[in-house]
């Protein structure tokens, strides 16, 4: 079986509604867990007609009903970081930010002050568009509660947002089912491709954490 074969059986064995939802709310939390790596693979496997019973037996996936569950949890997540911050406050924020834990999140003062410049800029909509930018799309409730958005409205925007990312999310996946064949003749250089992103991206971050140890 080979390494792609491998996630693929991986995906069809862990992937249920319930896992989705956890996981797209730890996403649109603070803590750094990228939707890509959830949403589509979970929407390829549904795609798949011999992967769409879960190996457990407990689920059966759709393609339509993981953008809603994803939707879910990424408004668990972000109604978890509003909340904080209405609850802590700028002060104690931005000192979790600095902190050796927050920076274990990937936060920083500097990115927390980016957000709230992006939610100044652009008001209440700003919760819709920064779900689609990198390194907004976690942090965008977070100025949203410090500025004490209205609740109902930041659950609006957050769910359009959240959905539409989503449903992009989804349709990547979708997508890549139909090139099954073609994904499969090609799967040694893409396992290959994908060990090679996860190297990359380890090291980029303990060189980056290291440039900040030796800053301080």
């Amino acid at each position: 079986m080979s390494f792609l074969d491998q996630i693929i059986s991986w995906y069809s064995a862990h992937m249920n509604y319930a896992s989705i939802t956890a996981f797209m709310a730890v996403e649109s939390s603070f803590i750094p867990f990228p939707s890509e790596v959830v949403i589509p693979p979970a929407a390829f496997v549904a795609s798949q007609p011999e992967s769409t019973l879960c190996v457990s037996g407990n689920y059966l996936l759709d393609v339509s009903i993981i953008v809603l569950f994803g939707t879910l949890g990424a408004m668990i997540g972000a109604i978890v970081n509003y909340g904080l911050s209405v609850w802590l406050g700028r002060l104690i924020i931005y000192k979790f930010a600095d902190s050796r834990l927050g920076h274990l999140c990937l936060l920083s003062s500097e990115k927390l002050q980016r957000a709230e410049a992006y939610f100044r800029e652009r008001g209440n909509i700003s919760t819709f568009i920064g779900r689609f930018i990198p390194g907004i799309r976690q942090l965008i409730s977070i100025p949203a509660g410090l500025a004490r958005m209205h609740f109902g409205a930041f659950l609006w925007w957050t769910f359009i947002g959240a959905f539409c990312w989503n449903c992009i999310l989804a349709a990547v996946g979708y997508v890549a089912a139909g090139q099954m064949d073609r994904i499969k003749q090609y799967s040694h250089e893409l396992s290959v491709a994908i060990l090679v992103v996860a190297g990359i991206a380890v090291l980029y971050f303990v060189v980056r954490k290291l440039i900040a140890l030796r800053k301080r």
